[in-house]
């Protein structure tokens, strides 16, 4: 059964990673993620700093809901981004290469890295967004393990001068489906999610019951109230470029509460 990023920044403490629930609502921003995900975007300017965990705890919690990173499958390919690569969580699951720039004397020439988006990296507007309000808008930041950041750059460099660009995600086995609820409340996290990474849509059907739209509690956390017990449950999930994948009867008829299943991938 795989379990479900309460980050310390290390460098700067002017900013935070959000592990709070943030709600999605559809912005404007949809159509371009959809195309970055079809095909490698154009490189983009922004920066990035790190945080190191004090202690195991730290690599659990995230704006996404993922939980353990480490036993769900993300490890330190992770980062959280600044409110407007963020979009209110719709980004979630969503895989960027980031490469280092400009500061020669601190940049590890000729290599970058892809990462996943896990979390959200909270404003600070007590500062402003050219000083230590690195997470403000209209940044694009991305805050990432620092075992993630030593592979671009020196730690010594803090706020790091960057490229990225929005690419497929490439992940193994299939996309899991982790359910959690009780009574006719259902919550499933889904998770591991290849090609362009983050869902915008997810339906559940059981044996007796058509296919059931889910609502979007927060991350990539969905849910639905109905009666799905003694059932096996087939799920319908549509990723921002609009492509849909059908995986049938992923949980069986003696499913329970936090136990995770894993279903069809997207081609990446």
């Amino acid at each position: 059964m795989l379990l479900q990023l309460l980050l310390t920044v290390t460098l700067c403490s002017t900013f935070s990673l959000a592990h709070s629930h943030y709600n999605w609502s559809p912005s404007s921003s949809s159509s371009t993620a959809a195309a970055a995900a079809a095909h490698p975007s154009e490189w983009r300017p922004g920066r990035a700093t790190y945080y190191a965990p004090a202690d195991p705890r730290d690599v659990v919690g995230g704006a996404c809901g993922y939980g353990d990173l480490e036993r769900s499958g993300y490890g330190k390919s992770t980062a959280g981004l600044s409110t407007v690569l963020f979009e209110k969580g719709q980004i979630c699951g969503a895989c960027f290469e980031v490469r280092c720039v400009e500061e020669l004397r601190w940049c590890i020439p000729g290599t970058s890295i892809i990462v996943t988006a896990t979390n959200f990296c909270a404003p600070n507007y007590g500062f402003e967004s050219d000083g230590g309000g690195h997470c403000n808008p209209p940044n694009a930041h991305f805050v990432l393990p620092i075992e993630a950041f030593e592979k671009i750059a020196i730690w010594k460099a803090s706020n790091m001068p960057v490229q990225y660009r929005r690419i497929k995600c490439r992940k193994e086995g299939g996309v899991r489906f982790t359910i959690n609820g009780a009574g006719i409340f259902l919550s499933v996290l889904i998770s591991n999610v290849a090609g362009a990474g983050d869902i915008v849509a997810a339906k559940v059907k059981g044996s007796r019951t058509g296919w059931l739209p889910m609502g979007r509690i927060w991350g990539q956390n969905w849910h639905i109230s109905a009666d799905l017990k003694n059932q096996p449950l087939s799920f319908e999930i549509t990723s921002s470029d609009g492509v849909t994948l059908t995986s049938y009867n992923v949980a069986p008829k003696i499913w329970n509460f936090g136990q995770t299943f894993q279903g069809k991938q997207f081609e990446s």
